[in-house]
């Protein structure tokens, strides 16, 4: 029996993969992504043959296309279906924009989750509230770069310890930090202090002298930094559509600021893996897919988009139950009888 070839394949054939446990994210540049035999593929032109390469939509996070790629509508309309993220970038993956400004296509099934959002909007109108989220992420920072950095043997190789004195003195007097800031304003100048330790740090083991953070900077380290940063802000932005949380709800970039918890979602781990690896990278002189390549297997070996998915995730959910408990006082009471 000849069984009729379908168009494309509708969300029911996809094998479900959780969001925090898909595997992919993919930099393309100089191709076309297109639907074909009920795939996404994407097509690259030789100076003899054209090829055609697959890709696994069931199982990827992000897509970022870059110089030189086109896309159709079938292709999108699969990629949706499949809830895959897709972003606009220029060469190397930096700067990120869809149109002119700095976006994501995110798909448009509204078919997710509510409790989180619901969760998320219940704490986050309340300033102490977000000043106290702002600081149980920070924390976690701080705990996701000292369990990695005490870990991870190519980082060890390169001589980046966790256990370095000057590693522990910046986390312990960041730590401290945290637990006195006022208000977000003082959090992110001690954030900012931290961030430049941790630079130092890493510049003088890798021989990196006179190092100067300055995205768009012309030198290697900082290429890598800025395309290295674009990839955790394509896993934080997958964390958040999967929840159903908006991105303009941030604990400390700024309520204005378009897209800002995606920010404040990626610094769970992005000092802890894009900076010592886009030094790394740099002082063996990698090119800059190389590095992509090796930032990409960290962010999946130490489980990164796992890790934000839950932080996230939680902190919905204990703002969720602490106002439930608020609005209904006999619940209160006996959750503090069984606590």
């Amino acid at each position: 029996m000849v069984r009729e070839q379908r168009e494309y394949l509708t969300p029911t054939d996809l094998k479900h993969i959780l969001f925090s446990k898909r595997a992919n994210l993919y930099y393309l540049e100089k191709c076309r992504v297109m639907q074909k035999d009920g795939r996404v593929l994407y097509l690259t032109q030789g100076k003899k043959e054209n090829c055609y390469y697959n890709i696994p939509i069931a199982n990827t996070t992000t897509i970022l296309l870059g110089t030189g790629t086109s896309i159709t509508q079938a292709a999108v309309r699969m990629l949706s279906a499949a809830g895959v993220l897709i972003g606009f970038c220029g060469g190397g993956g930096t700067p990120l924009f869809a149109s002119t400004e700095i976006e994501w296509l995110s798909p448009q099934n509204e078919y997710r989750p509510t409790q989180y959002v619901q969760g998320w909007l219940a704490g986050w109108w309340e300033e102490d509230k977000r000043l106290a989220a702002a600081k149980k992420f920070q924390l976690a920072r701080c705990s996701f770069l000292e369990t990695v950095w005490n870990r991870d043997a190519d980082l060890a190789e390169n001589g980046i310890d966790g256990e370095d004195e000057a590693v522990e003195s910046a986390l312990e007097t960041y730590r401290h930090n945290i637990q006195r800031a006022q208000d977000v304003q003082h959090l992110l100048t001690h954030e900012a202090h931290f961030a430049k330790s941790l630079y130092a740090y890493v510049a003088e083991t890798m021989d990196v002298e006179d190092f100067v953070r300055n995205p768009r900077g012309g030198d290697q380290a900082n290429r890598n930094l800025d395309q290295g940063n674009y990839l955790a802000y394509g896993l934080a932005a997958s964390a958040l559509w999967v929840l159903g949380i908006p991105h303009g709800f941030a604990l400390m970039h700024g309520k204005t600021r378009r897209g800002a918890l995606v920010f404040d979602v990626a610094d769970l781990v992005k000092d802890t893996l894009v900076l010592p690896f886009a030094f790394i990278a740099a002082s063996e002189g990698l090119s800059g897919q190389e590095f992509r390549e090796m930032c990409l297997n960290k962010l999946v070996e130490h489980k990164a988009l796992d890790y934000m998915y839950e932080k996230v995730k939680a902190q919905s959910l204990a703002w969720k139950e602490e106002k439930e408990h608020h609005d209904d006082p006999h619940r209160q009471s006996e959750y503090e009888e069984g606590n």
